[in-house]
């Protein structure tokens, strides 16, 4: 099972040298998606089924999971290529590096979105 992250915290909370490049990916992704209320909605929702992962997780309810992680993965592809790139460089970014501070910041404004 693979979970896309999708938000600032889970950008920081999840991923293990950086790629060159990924914060001017999350710069450009931001951009585009930003400037697009269905791909803000999208991206939005997949916030919010990024929530129902937690609670699967605490409940140990592994189908959920799966479920939710193969809905992520659809909607993330209407956000489009540069989104799901980086999402995929993502693992391979340390945490606490500098690149993985500058992706957080670009996406919280994503995140910001949400909140409205």
């Amino acid at each position: 099972m693979r979970w896309i992250p999708h938000s600032a915290t889970e950008v920081s909370s999840r991923t293990p040298s950086a790629p060159a490049g990924a914060a001017t990916a999350a710069q450009k992704v931001v951009k585009t998606i930003g400037g697009d209320k269905a791909k803000i909605e999208t991206y939005c929702d997949i916030g919010r089924l990024g929530s129902q992962i937690e609670e699967a997780e605490r409940k140990q309810d592994l189908n959920r999971i799966d479920d939710l992680n193969k809905k992520i993965d659809q909607m993330a592809t209407k956000l489009g290529p540069d989104y799901v790139a980086l999402i995929s460089k993502l693992d391979d970014i340390d945490p606490d590096s500098k690149e993985a501070q500058e992706i957080t910041s670009a996406l919280e404004g994503l995140d910001k979105l949400c909140a409205k």
